[in-house]
Parts: C-alpha cells; sequence; structure tokens
C-alpha cells in the first residue's frame, strides 16, 4: 500500500473516529435537555414511566404576558450589556495594540477581576455604593445593565484579546502606516473587519451568561425587571412541569439567538473569502 493510500485511509478513520465522539458528547448534552422536554408534557412522573399527556403547560406558559415580557427583558439585557462591554473593550484595545502596548497586561488584570466577584458581592456592592448618590447612577434599571457589563467583561475581553493576537494586529497596523493610512483609521478599517468573528464568537458566550443569571437581577432589580430567571423561580413552586417547560423555552430561545449569531459570523468568513 502506498504512502498517499495509507494517509487517505488514516485520514477517514480518524474522520470517522470524529463523528462517532462529537455524536456521543451531543447525545450526553441532549439528554438532560430531552427528559426535561418530555416531563414537561405530562401530568406526573411517580413511575417508571409518566402519565398524563398533556399541553397545559405549554397553553398557560405562551398565554402568559408576564412570561414574553421577562423574555423580552432579558434580550435587551443581554444586547445592551454585550454591545456596551463589545464597545468598551474596542475602544481600550486600541490604546493597547496602537499606542503603548505596555498596558496590556493592566487591561487583562482589570478584565479578569470579574472572575473573582461573586454575584451577591457585586450586587451588594453597586447597590451600597450608588444607592442615594441622587445621579443617573442610582437608577435599579442603570444599575442592572452596568453589572450585566462587568459580569461578561471577562469572556468578551479572552475573545477579542485572543482575535486580535491571531492576526497580529499591530503588525497590521504598521503596515497600514507606511501606506498612509492613520493609526485608529487603519484599527476600524483593517483590523476590526479581521477580528468580526471572535466578537461574535465571545458575545455567544456572553449571552448565556446573562441568560443563566438570577443573583443580580433578583438583587438589584427584582420584580421591577422580571428577567426570564427571576420568573422561573417565582413559579418553581406552582408547578414542576410549569416549571420544566419555561426551561425548554429558555433552552430554545439560546439555541435561536446562538444559531443566529452564528449564521452571522459564517456570513463574515465567506465574504472575506470572496
Amino acid at each position: 500500500m502506498s504512502a498517499n493510500a495509507k494517509a487517505a485511509r488514516n485520514g477517514r478513520t480518524t474522520s470517522l473516529a470524529a463523528k462517532i465522539f462529537l455524536a456521543i458528547v451531543a447525545l450526553y448534552l441532549l439528554v438532560p435537555f430531552v427528559t426535561t422536554f418530555i416531563y414537561s408534557l405530562f401530568v406526573e412522573w411517580t413511575d417508571v414511566l409518566p402519565s398524563g399527556f398533556t399541553l397545559r403547560n405549554y397553553i398557560e406558559l405562551f398565554s402568559n404576558v408576564t412570561f414574553w415580557s421577562s423574555i423580552g427583558r432579558t434580550l435587551v439585557l443581554c444586547l445592551v450589556s454585550v454591545a456596551i462591554t463589545i464597545v468598551l473593550l474596542l475602544l481600550a484595545m486600541y490604546v493597547v495594540v496602537a499606542v503603548n502596548r505596555k498596558l496590556g497586561r493592566a487591561m487583562q488584570f482589570i478584565c479578569m477581576i470579574p472572575y473573582a466577584l461573586q454575584g451577591v458581592i457585586l450586587s451588594i456592592g453597586i447597590i451600597s455604593l450608588y444607592t442615594g448618590t441622587g445621579t443617573i447612577l442610582s437608577n435599579r434599571m442603570v444599575m442592572l445593565f452596568g453589572a450585566y457589563t462587568i459580569l461578561v467583561l471577562p469572556y468578551i475581553y479572552q475573545g477579542i484579546r485572543n482575535a486580535l493576537n491571531a492576526i497580529d494586529a499591530e503588525m497590521l497596523i504598521q503596515a497600514a502606516e507606511m501606506l498612509g493610512c492613520g493609526r485608529f483609521r487603519a484599527y476600524v478599517q483593517v483590523v476590526l473587519p479581521n477580528i468580526i468573528s471572535g466578537i461574535l464568537v465571545s458575545s455567544l458566550l456572553a449571552e448565556s451568561i446573562v441568560f443563566g443569571d438570577f443573583v443580580l437581577a433578583n438583587n438589584i432589580a427584582g420584580t421591577n425587571y422580571q428577567n426570564i430567571q427571576v420568573f422561573l423561580q417565582a413559579n418553581m413552586d406552582r408547578s414542576s412541569g410549569l416549571s420544566s417547560a419555561i426551561v425548554v423555552v429558555i433552552f430554545l430561545v439560546v439555541g435561536a439567538v446562538t444559531a443566529t449569531v452564528l449564521k452571522m459570523q459564517s456570513g463574515t468568513q465567506k465574504s472575506k473569502e470572496e
């Protein structure tokens, strides 16, 4: 057997093994979701098999205006906080990449601090610091959006930093300067289009963090700005089937947002190749 034939055979074997491994991982990850979905479709599950098939939980959920409002609020929290963090980080990383690269370590240290802050500590700290100041920062909604901006900071920073390092942004800016382009213009027109994929991927992780948070929303805003996790907590004592239905819908909404972002990413990559 020739070397090329052996390489092709090994490649097919590796590809098949990778597909099998991915299928096992996907199955493992989907089992909790499928189980929760099945549980939400029955009245009770006291024996080996559930009994009393019903769509009552989903009918009640989809007819609940508060439920849709909570999803809308969560999406707004996600979009606004992620957008603010991305804009601030891109401006800060311009200084690191194009002005003074020594500031990179200080930037990394600052952006990693939220990793060590628990939700209770962060929310109590924000409330105690800004409540009663008489400024716009004392508004609970402003506090909440600011808290989520801090919460997603490390995840978006890592994605943007890795994307900048992957394309060697400093070299690109220097090359653009040699062609007569200003630093900031080179950063906006040359660097940023090449890191859009990294920004979108890091935004996905930040989106899942916001959708899964309960502590910040409950401590800072409570029922005044009820997000989906606060709504879930409020309905957990009513019915386990209804709670399971809420979890299923949350999963589907997050999956839809993820699919949309990934489609945007693939579209960006195709435009680059063309």
